[in-house]
């Protein structure tokens, strides 16, 4: 049975692909952090890597998998580093096919630096030579309530721009079927877009959801 790699896999969105991917009967490995952190799955093994920029650590913890699916890492200066590091591990290893989770419009221009750094990664993937395929993410719906200071007011450069925010289980759940669409057929080099339905503005968020923004403190 060819064997999934999923990254992350003790973060909440991590999480959910691996265990979606095991709930579908196919084999993951989770490469993480911490082995004591990650979930115990039916098909599962893991495997640790202290970060994503640890090569060699990252070479053998995918050697024998066939497919990567990357979740980023944690935001820092040498983030995309990190990403094209365990790209590289990856192809190194033998894996044939990378599913990365990116982001909604990623640009070498954008004004949201996330976005130029998940352009970035995508093009060292295409460039790696693999099958590849890429969810993008909208930002996640479950932490815009976060953003909300004790005083209840949410202090960003939002203005009156509006997104399509979304859920991180939806963003698993796409995620998940993009990683298994590609163990089930010869299917590379997809995108698919991952967003809510209403795209609305942070001031009619917290219009249409007051509990939500209570909850917080």
């Amino acid at each position: 049975m060819a064997r999934i790699a999923v990254t992350g896999a003790t973060g909440v969105v991590g999480g959910a692909v691996a265990r979606l991917l095991s709930e579908r009967g196919l084999a993951t490995r989770l490469v993480v952090r911490q082995p004591a952190r990650a979930p115990s799955l039916a098909h599962s093994e893991v495997r640790r890597a202290s970060s994503y920029g640890a090569a060699d650590e990252m070479r053998a913890a995918l050697e024998g998998c066939d497919t990567l699916c990357l979740i980023p890492a944690e935001e820092s200066a040498d983030r995309v580093t990190q990403h094209k590091t365990a790209v590289d591990a990856a192809v190194a290893a033998g894996v044939r096919r990378v599913v990365y989770l990116s982001i909604v419009a990623p640009a070498p221009d954008a004004t949201f630096t996330l976005a130029r750094d998940h352009w970035a990664t995508e093009q060292h993937v295409r460039a790696s030579g693999v099958a590849h395929a890429f969810a993008r993410m909208n930002l996640y719906l479950d932490f815009l309530p976060g953003m909300a200071g004790p005083d209840g007011v949410i202090r960003g450069p939002a203005g009156d721009g509006r997104l399509a925010a979304v859920s991180r289980a939806d963003v698993a759940a796409v995620t998940a079927h993009v990683v298994a669409a590609g163990e089930l057929a010869a299917v590379s080099d997809t995108v698919e877009r991952v967003t809510g339905r209403p795209a609305q503005t942070l001031a009619e968020f917290c219009a249409a959801h007051p509990d939500a923004l209570a909850h917080v403190h």
